[in-house]
């Protein structure tokens, strides 16, 4: 999308299940799991550029021997970065001691990272600070190996709060107060009293403590843990976490809201935010890889044993559609055809909007995400185009030229690339009014291919703030002297924020909300703001599954067309010669679009969890007080 915006975050776990020496064999390399996971991290790295982080364990290590290992980064390029330390690491080893090179014992031994189990994580940071000490995957250490804990995660909490206290009720004392930092902890208490109880009855069996440890490993019920640590969660999540004794599990949350994806065979389990990344990296089909249902996690016990466990209740499926329309990469296959579709559903709009005049109107995209939709937007101005061409040849009765049939059959959509982005460019002014002319020219623009009579159609994957539209896009644009801007979002309004992990925290920023208090301002009726932060208000203290979405009230008045006139006339300014038009989805052609991804809270307040509508109240609240705090 043109305005930038964070997502957070993409996970990677590898399981291998064999011993290293077996993928020394078939593939020359023990270290066969830290090169796959340094691909899975790079195809994921659209996910997240603030952070990344590694983290390996290895199995049946001796006491004594280091079996966890990790490193972190927020480096410019931080996967890039890890990876060269762990590089740098191994290859100094081998270099200091030549005879670890042959011998896969020695360098699981000796050398760090080697491990079969591994986690990878890449982040953007919405809820905690960018440093080095808010990047995943977390790790909550202890002298007994079953309590070592290592957590990273795709997620945004909405009661951080209340779980908070959960912990200082069981008599904890968190270091941090981060939806991260208390998830882990949480789990890390259940999992301390599940070794603890199994330690106390092996030895009422008569065991001795060091027969206690591999017994404990065997019975320890990963899915009892995280049913009692996931029972109070509300939020998205794609929860991934090891055991240092090598037990591993990722958790989905119940309604589906974050993304997760398995493939499993003999060699090795993959977990994912993302299908086409395992297809890609392991070279494996769309069908082997299947998607983890929500509510259930996939759990590997250190003996290989992988089972499907359902963990909490699944809620209606409401997985994030935003995956679908910009975040997920539009590689995988049936996110490509749903992107193609947006654009389809969205031309009937364009074409009243231009009048038809496909033959004075140039089409375009903008950013590169976006090119998908332009694809699908293009097939339908080709079929509405076919269409007219087989109009005007029949009712030629046979008796029209040769030249005239060739001049109707050779009218096309007219495609220009408009606007390539300056990847060189940045903006490192902060004061305003100099930042604001270096915005208006991120973008270089294509010149003599616009005509003054001419509509020029732009492309969007989504609308959020405006900002770069307004200080941008339709600068340069107009520059082309075009009659008409069309811009086109392939997504519906975005009117109330998220709380699940993408970073749209606050209500003030989201143009369709200014343009919707813009309309009550046109009516008279701005009274309804106080009365909706009144009825917000209101709702502090009541349990969230008392709370209401009061901020729908605020839409209520207006249809979808006027408040996309409003948008349309807030970002323009009297600077502009070309008349402006901005076109947004229907929620109706989204869900059309993209049936199994129905979460749509961004654009209609509809949240799939109770603590969503606190969430956005709060937001709301904040708004009116003039507090700049996040609502979560």
């Amino acid at each position: 999308m043109s305005d930038a915006l964070k997502h957070e975050c993409g996970i990677a776990h590898i399981r291998l299940l064999k011993p290293l020496e077996y993928y020394k064999e078939k593939y020359g390399s023990a270290f066969y799991g830290v090169n796959k996971m340094y691909l899975l991290m790079e195809k994921q790295h659209n996910r997240g550029q603030d952070g990344a982080g590694f983290a390996s364990i290895k199995l049946d290590t001796s006491p004594g021997e280091r079996y966890i290992s990790r490193v972190r980064s927020i480096q410019q390029q931080p996967i890039q970065d890890i990876f060269a330390q762990i590089n740098e690491r191994i290859n100094k080893e081998i270099t200091e001691n030549p005879e670890y090179a042959n011998d896969v014992a020695l360098q699981k031994k000796h050398i760090p990272y080697i491990g079969e189990v591994l986690l990878g994580h890449v982040r953007y940071g919405t809820f905690g600070k960018n440093s080095v000490e808010s990047v995943h995957p977390f790790l909550r250490q202890n002298n007994w190996m079953h309590r070592n804990l290592i957590m990273a995660g795709n997620f945004n909490m909405t009661n951080v709060k209340e779980l908070f206290g959960n912990l200082v009720d069981l008599g904890q004392h968190p270091k941090e107060y981060t939806d991260t930092i208390t998830i882990m902890e949480k789990v890390g208490h259940f999992l301390d009293d599940a070794v603890s109880k199994i330690y106390k009855n092996l030895k009422k069996e008569g065991y001795s403590k060091s027969e206690c440890s591999p017994l404990i490993a065997e019975r320890l019920n990963i899915a009892k843990i995280l049913k009692r640590a996931a029972k109070n969660w509300d939020g998205g999540y794609a929860m991934a976490g090891l055991i240092g004794h090598g037990d591993s599990f990722v958790l989905r949350d119940p309604a589906g809201i974050r993304p997760a994806y398995y493939y499993k065979d003999d060699e090795v389990v993959v977990v994912a935010s993302e299908r086409p990344v395992i297809q890609t990296v392991f070279n494996v089909d769309f069908d082997d890889v299947k998607e983890l249902d929500p509510g259930h996690a996939i759990i590997t016990k250190k003996s290989g044993e992988v089972a499907i466990k359902q963990i909490l209740e699944p809620l209606e499926r409401k997985a994030c559609s935003f995956e679908r329309i910009y975040f997920s990469r539009g590689s995988d296959a049936e996110i490509y055809k749903e992107r193609k579709l947006l654009g389809k559903l969205i031309m009937p709009k364009v074409l009243e909007s231009i009048n038809n005049d496909i033959k004075n109107s140039v089409f375009s995209y903008i950013p590169n995400t976006a090119e998908t939709s332009f694809f699908g937007m293009i097939e339908t101005v080709e079929d509405f185009l076919n269409k007219e061409k087989t109009k005007a040849i029949l009712s030629g009765g046979g008796k029209m030229s040769a030249k005239r049939v060739t001049d109707i059959l050779s009218e096309h959509p007219r495609i220009e690339k408009i606007a390539i982005k300056d990847v060189k460019l940045r903006t490192f002014i902060t004061e305003d009014s100099s930042r604001d002319d270096l915005v208006a020219h991120v973008y270089d623009i294509t010149y003599g291919v616009i005509k003054p009579e001419d509509n020029l159609v732009i492309i969007d994957d989504s609308i959020v703030r405006g900002t770069t539209l307004k200080k941008s896009i339709l600068k340069m644009m107009d520059r082309l002297r075009p009659k008409k801007i069309v811009v086109v979002s392939s997504a519906p309004q975005i009117r109330y924020p998220d709380c699940y992990g993408i970073d749209m925290a606050n209500l003030e920023s989201l143009v369709a909300f200014r343009a919707a208090l813009e309309l009550l301002k046109d009516i008279n009726s701005f009274d309804t703001v106080e009365k909706v932060y009144n009825k917000c208000k209101a709702q502090v203290n009541l349990e969230d599954k008392e709370v209401e979405n009061f901020v729908k009230e605020i839409y209520a008045p207006f249809t979808d067309e006027q408040i996309s006139d409003k948008i349309s006339e807030l970002l323009s300014d009297d600077s502009l010669n070309a008349e402006v038009k901005i076109i947004f989805q229907t929620v109706e052609n989204l869900h059309k679009a993209c049936p199994k991804n129905l979460g749509d809270w961004y654009f209609t307040g509809n949240y799939p969890t109770v603590g969503g509508n606190r969430v956005v109240n709060r937001a709301f609240i904040n708004f009116y007080e003039g507090n700049k705090e996040r609502a979560y």
